[in-house]
């Protein structure tokens, strides 16, 4: 069992945002098809043990099927909507009914921006989101503008906080440097995990801790492969969308299971699981993390929660590190359609389109 709410681990959202649970709870199963059907009295009993344990900083997108609806249902239902800062996203594609040739390309036209917030609102039953990411940079528009097109709802306090995912060094160092709407860029949303330390070599890392950003951590328990629950492809439902990713193909699925028994190894140690430990050691060597592992049911939720409150000593920290680093892992962490560098072109370019008619 984890601590009571008001004792639940707190750090600062970046070097000047808000203060939020050091775990975040990932919302995606909830409402997306992705791991196969889910339970809605289910996911509302998860929503209020996460709220009652102190795990208030919640991540979502509306990508992710009907998951803002969900959290919008259960706002009404329960009137605790201001206990929970909540942080969703726009942009991955084109959501628009009217436009469903926009395939997998990410889309933040001005227009669409506006859009989007306005229907993600509608969809939470909420007049304010607490954190806004651009869930994928859109090549085609300058982050400058995207930023700008999102000034006017953080300065009439519809959005307070502002984020990117999946985007480059140079596009958040780009960020931060719009005056007076770059300071409200908090946080970076990243793919991270004992299985993908990609961030660290990048340059990404070293540009947020630079700008003073905190890296937030999707996916930080390896997609579940880390929780050490899941040891073949046949241990997932029919319709779970990890296998179609080359992480979990036959060819690399036990491959990949030799750290996760190598973590397993420090977590007998405290009578916990792989998973617990993997949180407790990216909480441990990164305090300016914030691992978001999502689930469906509370059960999951609590081992999560546990995993706040696992003390490693330094030399396991330093174990789990000399094998992240040393691993072989084999599989790309998502399929090639899905993946990009994050980079978008510059406001030059962009006005030149614009007064060509070409925007």
């Amino acid at each position: 069992m984890s601590s009571p709410q008001n004792q639940f681990p707190t750090r600062q959202l970046g070097v000047n945002g808000p203060t939020v649970s050091a775990l975040g709870f990932g919302t995606m199963g909830i409402g997306a098809y992705y791991y196969g059907q889910t339970d809605k009295g289910e996911a509302f009993k998860t929503l209020s043990r996460a709220a009652d344990l102190g795990i208030t900083f919640w991540d979502s997108a509306d990508l992710y099927g009907n998951t803002e609806e969900v959290l919008g249902e259960w706002f009404t239902q329960t009137n605790r909507r201001s206990e929970i800062f909540l942080a969703t996203k726009f942009g991955a594609r084109d959501l628009r009914d009217e436009r469903p040739s926009a395939g997998l390309a990410p889309c933040s036209d001005p227009a669409y921006i506006v859009h989007a917030f306005e229907r993600s609102l509608a969809r939470l039953k909420t007049d304010y989101v607490d954190l806004y990411y651009q869930h994928r940079v859109d090549p085609r528009v300058p982050i400058e503008v995207v930023l700008e097109t999102l000034r006017p709802f953080v300065d009439a306090g519809r959005i307070k906080w502002l984020g990117l995912s999946e985007c480059s060094p140079a596009t958040l160092r780009r960020a931060k440097a719009v005056m007076g709407i770059g300071e409200r860029v908090v946080a970076v949303q990243m793919e991270y995990s004992p299985f993908d330390l990609e961030i660290e070599t990048s340059g990404l890392l070293d540009v947020a801790r630079e700008t003073g950003v905190a890296v937030v951590a999707y996916s930080p328990l390896g997609r579940g492969l880390l929780t050490g629950k899941y040891r073949s492809r046949d241990d997932f439902e029919e319709g779970d969308y990890r296998r179609t990713l080359p992480r979990f193909s036959e060819e690399n699925f036990g491959k990949n299971l030799a750290l996760v028994d190598h973590l397993q190894e420090i977590a007998n140690k405290h009578g916990a699981t792989s998973g617990q430990v993997t949180l407790a050691w990216m909480l441990a060597e990164h305090p300016d993390f914030f691992p978001i592992p999502g689930t469906r049911n509370v059960v999951r939720l609590e081992e999560n929660a546990r995993g706040a409150d696992i003390v490693l000593s330094s030399e396991d920290v330093e174990h789990i590190r000399a094998w992240a680093a040393a691993a072989d892992i084999r599989g790309a962490r998502k399929r090639a359609e899905h993946m990009s560098d994050g980079e978008c072109i510059g406001l030059e370019e962009w006005n030149s389109s614009v007064q060509s008619g070409g925007q």
